[in-house]
């Protein structure tokens, strides 16, 4: 995502934001640096985009929001599955539409005001009512991935909400309806973009204000320097321009309070100056270990944690980008010609498998048997030639200056991919972009693409979360619309039985398949990395690692 910066420079503003926070207590660490018992300093390979996670798709954005805030339903720690969080039950009435949440008592949140049935109506009107440019895609984004559209559309391309209303029955029970059963409900309300705010704050700081333009947005305060939530840590400062965010633990938390008093995220573009920076003890932690550097790390004694596969790289055909495109003999041909056990083999993470559909093998739904479009050089050019295209030229975008979980080196895999294209007859035109916001405002509107690299990490435990995500509806990512496969998904969502909502995953992986919008690649198990002397952190399949119980022995 940014810019590298030299081992000398991190080492120094290391401890000047260690100092900044008042944490004078230290002790010599094992790998010769300098650590500090009560305080983590973890390096993020960016800047977080906004505090609040309602505004948030970013991960550094979310993993400093799963320490500060709590969500009704939250993920089993180190699974997928839904685990009670600031409810403690939730059920849904005969037709499956409303679902009512017993909630926990006696939980404050950070600025000593009451966690209630009515802080949580407060939040979900807040979301339902939104208007102007938070109902743009890029503002609300999960809200639109789950719920769909508001109580009133500004635009004729958002679909009916699926939310409906919230009813306070009294202080710890609270009604969610909805206008239809969905498989999204509840295991969705475990995103961080669900995260419960204080409405004190919400309405001290303005929190929904939202202005400037679609290409030029800004953030109210609230979600740059006030998010008030009921988690573990509380928000203290971030230090844009020295590039560090620090929370602190919150003494009044309910369940078991943090070990830790000061959490620092600080950011380190450069991978090599993250590890470096380890090794130094400038750090005790980082995310998205290089797949080189699993094994020399635990080697060396590093706390290596390795995530289970739940995520999908792909290589995205935007069918507006080139007429050709739109062609499905041309895609599938591109699927033949890219050797994904050769990309993984050589660059990927021990444990990576090439993929065959956009789904993970843990997730049900997913379907061994669907077409696969086996790596096959000559029969990739007969394809283009049966197709006329025997010719073409495409535009791939490809991103810099970051590393995502799905994706450990963007460049090396372009490279890859491309020689591979280049072998069938394809011409490549090479586009690199900076990750945020050129790349990805590149890739995901207009028709200016033709092939993109993007992935994806599974956020909850059903198949909708992959393939709806990407396929339920016309998005410019993928420049199609087909509305046959649209009201398949809308089918199997709103299948209140799982065993049957299952056969029409799989059922949906092999028409996906058949109609090839794109080249699944891969699934890869991210690594993890912290210091010698620190544990209590749990890998997540979701990155949703919790800093709650992190000690250093």
């Amino acid at each position: 995502m940014r810019p590298s910066r030299r081992r000398a420079a991190i080492a120094v503003a290391a401890v000047a934001v260690l100092a900044a926070a008042g944490c004078a207590e230290s002790e010599r660490g094992d790998s010769g640096g300098t650590t500090v018992k009560d305080t983590l300093v973890f390096g993020v390979a960016g800047d977080p985009k906004v505090l609040d996670p309602s505004f948030a798709s970013d991960g550094e954005s979310l993993r400093v929001a799963r320490q500060i805030f709590e969500t009704l339903v939250r993920p089993e720690e180190g699974g997928t599955k839904a685990s009670p969080g600031l409810a403690e039950s939730w059920t849904p009435d005969a037709t499956g539409t409303t679902w009512t949440f017993k909630l926990r008592t006696g939980v404050k949140f950070h600025d000593g005001t009451d966690f209630n049935a009515e802080a949580v109506c407060v939040n979900f009107n807040r979301w339902y009512n939104s208007t102007g440019l938070m109902q743009s895609p890029d503002v609300t984004p999960y809200w639109q991935d789950v719920m769909g559209g508001f109580a009133k559309n500004e635009s004729a391309e958002l679909p009916e909400s699926l939310f409906k209303s919230c009813t306070a029955k009294d202080a710890a029970t609270v009604d969610l309806a909805f206008t239809r059963v969905s498989s999204k409900v509840p295991s969705a309300l475990m995103l961080p973009s669900f995260s419960i705010h204080s409405p004190a704050a919400l309405k001290q700081y303005d929190a929904s204000n939202v202005s400037g333009s679609a290409d030029d947005i800004k953030y109210p305060e609230y979600a740059t320097a006030h998010p008030v939530g009921t988690g573990p840590f509380k928000f203290k400062s971030w230090d844009l321009p020295n590039k560090s965010l620090t929370i602190e633990r919150n003494d009044d938390y309910y369940g078991d309070k943090a070990k830790l008093k000061t959490v620092i995220f600080r950011t380190i573009s450069d991978e090599n100056a993250r590890k470096q920076a380890l090794r130094s003890g400038d750090i005790q932690g980082y995310d998205l270990v290089g797949p080189a550097d699993v094994e020399p790390l635990k080697g060396e004694g590093f706390n290596v944690l390795t995530r289970p596969a739940f995520n999908i790289l792909y290589l995205a055909i935007n069918q507006k980008g080139n007429p050709a495109l739109a062609k499905p003999e041309v895609r599938q041909a591109i699927s033949m010609a890219i050797n994904k056990q050769a990309l993984v083999d050589s660059k990927l993470p021990p444990g990576a498998k090439a993929a065959i559909e956009f789904l993970p093998d843990t997730v049900e739904g997913y379907n061994p048997d669907v077409k696969k479009y086996d790596y096959n050089v000559e029969e990739a050019k007969k394809l283009l030639a049966s197709a006329g295209a025997s010719n073409l030229k495409l535009r791939f975008h490809y991103p810099t200056e970051v590393t995502r979980p799905y994706m450990p080196n963007p460049k090396d895999l372009f490279e890859l991919i491309a020689a591979d294209l280049k072998a069938v007859g394809i011409e490549i035109e090479a586009i690199p972009l900076k990750w945020s916001p050129d790349y990805l405002n590149a890739t995901t509107s207009g028709s200016a693409h033709d092939l993109h690299f993007l992935g994806w990490t599974g956020d909850y435990g059903d198949a909708y979360n992959f393939i709806g995500t990407m396929f339920d509806r016309q998005k410019d990512e993928w420049g199609f619309n087909n509305p046959e496969l649209f009201a398949q998904f809308k089918d199997a969502d709103s299948t209140a039985d799982q065993a049957a909502r299952v056969e029409k995953y799989k059922a949906l992986n092999a028409k996906i398949a058949e109609f090839a919008p794109g080249v699944p690649i891969s699934h890869s198990p991210p690594a993890i990395v912290f210091g010698k002397g620190l544990t209590g952190i749990t890998p997540s399949p979701l990155t949703d690692e919790r800093f709650v119980g992190a000690t250093f022995q």
